[in-house]
């Protein structure tokens, strides 16, 4: 086993780096930055010396693509000591969700340095980004199954089919209809609007919203 030389105090960093997921025709992305050398990496940064965790990942989201205004959950602490050449840092990753009706497209078209990359075909990460967007897309699937996630993903009214689809694109597979359905109502956390939208040529779908939208519900 090697034994490491002790690091420097004066080295040592503490950073968060943020995975943002939205879904766009129906393919989960997650929102990177470009670096030097044909890289990618999360949108993060150093935390300030008089700042909270939840508020440096915030402002480095927003500072660095113009997004603000997301669910952000802490996910886990990256501190493998050989992450980062000659320096220990520490980075405390969240993950960030946000209906795609709600971003600033405009904004983000002007910055060629930002761009959506689908979870299934990242492009080369830096350090260990490409980990830190695995261990996110884990936990996002695995909250599906008892809790209410999903919803921060939708607008304020949507048919069932849509919230079906959101469910399929993170899990990566085709859920049964009617199983679906009746579970989503049983879990008393949508009511309909009274409205009814056409989808394609199918007959109209009746509307739907969260009954406690911005909030995450856990089943028991």
């Amino acid at each position: 086993m090697k034994i490491m030389a002790p690091v420097d105090p004066a080295l040592l960093a503490l950073s968060t780096d943020v995975v943002l997921f939205s879904i766009h025709a129906e393919r989960l992305d997650v929102l990177l930055l470009k670096q030097a050398a044909r890289q990618w990496q999360l949108p993060g940064g150093e935390v300030g010396a008089c700042e909270d965790l939840d508020g440096a990942a915030l402002r480095h989201l927003r500072e660095q693509t113009g997004v603000d205004d997301v669910y952000l959950e802490q996910l886990y602490t990256f501190g493998d000591p050989r992450r980062v050449d000659c320096q220990r840092v520490v980075s405390v990753a969240y993950y960030a969700l946000v209906p795609a009706e709600r971003l600033p497209l405009d904004e983000l078209r002007k910055n060629p340095q930002v761009d959506w990359c689908p979870v299934s075909d990242l492009p080369p990460l830096t350090l260990d980004h490409a980990q830190i967007v695995t261990l996110a897309h884990q936990r996002l699937a695995s909250k599906l199954a008892y809790s209410t996630i999903a919803l921060q993903f939708m607008p304020a009214s949507f048919t069932l089919s849509a919230l079906q689809t959101v469910y399929e694109t993170i899990l990566g597979e085709v859920l049964d209809k009617r199983n679906f359905r009746k579970r989503i109502l049983a879990m008393n956390c949508i009511e309909t609007t009274g409205g009814m939208a056409r989808e394609g040529n199918h007959r109209p779908a009746r509307l739907y919203r969260a009954t406690h939208p911005g909030r995450i519900e856990f089943l028991k």
